[in-house]
């Protein structure tokens, strides 16, 4: 299928991303790391109408939506973008008021705050939004964008809690199913600050056809076609392929013991360089071999 829209995902910085880890940031305006020019500017850019493109805050992943969503049009209008408003969905009924679903009929971009993805997902899955938001991704010229929660609900898999000590203790990991925009990809975000490694490493040995995106803070991934990935911002990038697994202890041992994987093979990406998912090719941008 060729896919009109574009995807950018960003590691995020404001609430967290798991039941297991709950502590809310004491001042969420200062706190939103993600909102360096480099990233909120790539936004503008890639949308069908630059500053003048229709965006969509839409807070319904956060437990304090009324204090993150005026951050969004205050950083959006900082850079240009004036036509941008927020949408506080807080329940499944407002996700098929007509109201709301013009709005996001209109929207040239939609910006997915931070928060808890069960929330997404449990609240916007299967609703007249989440089937009209699936097809504006995949027919029209049009970014969906999301941070902490908003980027690991992209996929169709989705992490939703996992401590990161605990890991790669057999199923201490929990995986539900996201809002669907882009397959065999399973997406974590506050990756290198919270040492969540272990979590992708548990999410793709249940599966190695699966690529694990590891997204840093102040950090994202622009995907074109559902193919081309390019990493953008300050931070990070680590991708898990678990296709070239030899071996694992998975399914002998015991819930709550530890994982054996033989073969897991990790790549590390930094600003400007693309990774093809049709062909697991990546290129290093300034390679010191070139």
């Amino acid at each position: 299928m060729n896919i009109r829209g574009k995807l950018i995902i960003i590691g995020g910085a404001v609430d967290k991303g798991s039941f297991t880890e709950t502590e809310l940031d004491k001042s969420a305006n200062q706190n939103l790391n993600f909102f360096e020019e480099g990233i909120l500017k790539r936004i503008l850019v890639e949308s069908k109408n630059k500053e003048q493109s229709r965006i969509e805050v839409i807070t319904t992943a956060s437990k304090i939506p009324r204090e993150i969503g005026p951050e969004y049009v205050k950083a959006l209008n900082y850079l240009g973008a004036h036509n941008v408003d927020i949408l506080h969905i807080e329940k499944r009924e407002q996700a098929i008021d007509p109201e709301v679903l013009e709005r996001l009929k209109a929207a040239d971009v939609v910006m997915f705050t931070g928060g808890d993805q069960l929330r997404l997902t449990s609240i916007l899955g299967g609703t007249a939004f989440h089937d009209i938001l699936l097809d504006k991704y995949r027919n029209e010229d049009f970014v969906y964008a999301g941070t902490s929660a908003g980027a690991a609900a992209a996929s169709n898999n989705m992490i939703y809690q996992g401590s990161s000590s605990e890991a790669l203790l057999k199923g201490e990991v929990k995986i539900t199913s996201g809002l669907g925009l882009i397959d065999d990809v399973i997406i974590d975000t506050h990756f290198v600050q919270r040492g969540r490694i272990g979590r992708l490493f548990q999410a793709v040995v249940g599966n190695p056809k699966t690529l694990g995106i590891g997204l840093g803070e102040d950090t994202g991934l622009l995907i074109t076609n559902n193919t081309k990935m390019e990493a953008i911002g300050s931070g990070l990038v680590i991708l898990v392929d678990g296709r070239q697994i030899k071996d694992t202890n998975l399914t002998e041992v015991e819930l709550g013991q530890p994982i054996s994987i033989n073969n897991l093979i990790t790549h590390v990406m930094s600003k400007y360089d693309t990774f093809d998912l049709s062909t697991y090719k990546m290129n290093i941008q300034s390679s010191q071999y070139v």
